[in-house]
């Protein structure tokens, strides 16, 4: 059985999986992306080919093997995952056997994807306006008071950031606007939320309730949205300074989370949930994260669990 990881080399959480695989099948297979070469037109006669270096350098065709491992296509998020995930579906049609599909992931590398599914879901939403228009944007932010302007393609919180609209004058308001705008042309405004200092990642493995993990917010958050940021502690993210912490949640929240990831229908996923005192939000659901979180705060080797899991389901 030969089962190739789609990561990144050298990031903790894709040589990890690589390596839990390496161990269940004997052969351990970690591919970059970022190095492919897709022809779908080959010769006459000839089936398409997706060829990816492999660490030790070593060509291989992604097509030809038996399944892969999706966990991470890109370093950074952009808009360019898109592109490679749309790669991925050639060797699905060839028959391998990819976990999760990419075209099941590809609804939730961009935040505004992922927001429209959970809300046509019926998820509890934070607060949410999405707009070009620079006239609208402020409308929405001053509507909400405070509000996050979050990129389409990020993770980890990078490239957000907090408008205070009570503490920005006029024309302070524009201009962060603005700046935000010139690398964010789509704008999304989510009204913040108290979150009482975490947030929660509900993980699930095959549909099914694995663990869950806080993030708690550090020192640095409340300077994570640069000058523009109003009030301490509005990201609980671990670039920010957040730390990972075990939770138990009760058992409404997991269901709400099950709900959620439902739709997306993901081998592994993260959902992301805010407890405020006006109620459960999810802010989004991940293909992504969750491995390193339910390591550090539950000891849980999630990547030896999902490769028993892609097993068994090949052994069906």
């Amino acid at each position: 059985m030969r089962i190739a990881v789609v990561g990144i080399h050298g990031a903790w959480s894709s040589e990890t999986l690589a390596d839990a695989m390496g161990r269940a099948t004997g052969e351990r297979l970690l591919v970059n992306l970022d190095q492919a070469r897709l022809d779908l037109a080959p010769a006459e006669g000839k089936a398409p080919r997706l060829l990816c270096p492999t660490a030790q350098g070593r060509l291989l065709d992604l097509c030809a093997l038996d399944a892969l491992c999706v966990k991470k296509v890109a370093a950074n998020y952009a808009p360019q995952m898109i592109d490679r995930l749309e790669m991925l579906r050639v060797p699905a049609a060839c028959g391998v056997r990819v976990f999760s599909q990419p075209e099941r992931i590809l609804r939730l590398v961009d935040r505004l994807a992922c927001s429209v599914t959970l809300a046509g879901a019926g998820m509890p939403l934070p607060p949410t306006t999405v707009t070009e228009d620079p006239a609208q944007a402020l409308d929405a932010v001053r509507g909400y008071g405070r509000a996050v302007l979050k990129p389409l393609f990020t993770s980890k919180a990078r490239g957000m950031a907090l408008l205070d609209a009570e503490a920005l004058d006029a024309s302070e308001l524009a201009r962060a606007l603005e700046g935000f705008r010139a690398q964010n042309p789509v704008l999304y405004i989510q009204k913040a939320l108290d979150l009482r200092g975490q947030d929660l990642g509900v993980c699930f493995l095959g549909g099914a309730y694995l663990g869950t993990y806080a993030r708690r917010s550090g020192p640095e958050s409340s300077a994570a949205g640069g000058a523009a940021a109003g009030g301490a502690g509005w990201s609980t993210s671990t670039a920010t300074g957040g730390r990972y912490a075990s939770f138990d949640p009760p058992q409404e929240i997991i269901e709400l989370a099950q709900r959620a990831q439902a739709p997306f229908g993901l081998d592994f996923t993260c959902v992301d949930v805010a407890l405020t005192e006006d109620g459960p939000y999810i802010f989004e659901v991940s293909a992504f994260g969750g491995f390193r979180g339910l390591l550090a705060a539950r000891g849980m080797d999630v990547a030896a669990a999902f490769s028993a899991h892609v097993l068994a389901e090949l052994a069906r």
